[in-house]
């Protein structure tokens, strides 16, 4: 079981946090969603839970957050 610093998918701005830090050179307007989504689940911490599914609306919030953080 994840602990409570765990990220899951709706913990968008602590992904977004994570990845501007983990990914400096990548630039997330152009990155495809499968990619994001294979470099979100890679993030140190990060758990999918049960009942929340990565869906596209999640990888666009996510991305935008990226976008927002990084600039």
């Amino acid at each position: 079981m994840a602990g409570p610093e765990a990220m899951h998918w709706l913990s968008v701005d602590r992904l977004a946090e994570a990845l501007v830090e983990a990914h400096p050179d990548v630039d997330p307007v152009s990155i495809s969603f499968p990619k994001l989504k294979s470099l979100v689940m890679a993030l140190p911490g990060f758990h999918e839970e049960p009942g929340h599914p990565c869906n596209e609306r999640i990888l666009e919030a996510i991305q935008q957050a990226w976008i927002d953080e990084r600039d």
